[in-house]
């Protein structure tokens, strides 16, 4: 991945596990935690692509694990961050833009079902029954709900700058030259203006000359 890609996409996954665990964790909500981390990761991976949804997703996962008060086994959430940032990044349009904001929407909501789902099965492999007690459909419901209500707060923000970071300066000013150029050529814009130009001035000075020449012949006469 890129630098600016990678800074920013390290820098929003530790802003929202701060803000996750210091804020979102302490609001006492019944039912599953809003999960601002995968929303992160989701937003990323519809701009980025599969790839490196998975790797923000990994990366993003493992950083939670082993923030504290992490007391799952390493590796769990990070094992299902990037399933789920590969998933999504299929879900990236051919030109990178989204037409409406009902695609980024039911993206949210199957990340966030896919994501507890995933969770509480990986859990129930190594032996951790925490879901069973709570209620597995009480926390795919309420993880559902929250993450589709905070999403259109930080979803559209995110990909808005996961698009700007990827306009880089110095690639538009060496592209910037060719494509004025190229698109010169191509309309003919300053090249037909001076070829008018040029054929009107040669016009005019033939119509001269000829009204000249017929002046000349009537004297002569």
């Amino acid at each position: 991945m890129r630098f600016n890609r990678t800074l920013l996409s390290v820098t929003l996954v530790v802003v929202a596990l701060v803000v996750q665990v210091s804020v979102l964790a302490r609001l006492q909500l019944p039912g599953a935690v809003p999960d601002l981390l995968l929303l992160v990761v989701v937003a990323l991976a519809l701009v980025y692509g599969h790839t490196s949804g998975a790797l923000i997703g990994f990366g993003a996962g493992l950083l939670a694990d082993l923030a504290p008060p992490a007391d799952h086994a390493v590796g769990r959430y990070a094992l299902v961050l990037c399933v789920i940032g590969y998933l999504a990044g299929l879900a990236k349009p051919d030109n990178g833009q989204l037409r409406t904001a009902l695609g980024p929407m039911v993206v949210v909501v199957g990340a966030a079902v896919t994501t507890t789902l995933l969770y509480a099965g990986v859990g129930a492999l190594v032996g951790d029954t925490a879901a069973r007690h709570v209620g597995l459909t009480n926390l795919v419901v309420t993880s559902a709900i929250y993450d589709l209500l905070l999403a259109p707060f930080t979803v559209p923000l995110i990909m808005a700058l996961a698009r700007r970071a990827e306009n880089d300066p110095l690639a538009d000013k060496s592209s910037g030259g060719s494509d004025v150029a190229s698109g010169w050529l191509a309309a003919g814009t300053g090249l037909k203006i001076g070829k008018q130009r040029g054929g009107l001035r040669l016009k005019t000075a033939r119509s001269r000359a000829a009204r000249a020449g017929r002046i000349k012949g009537v004297k002569r006469l």
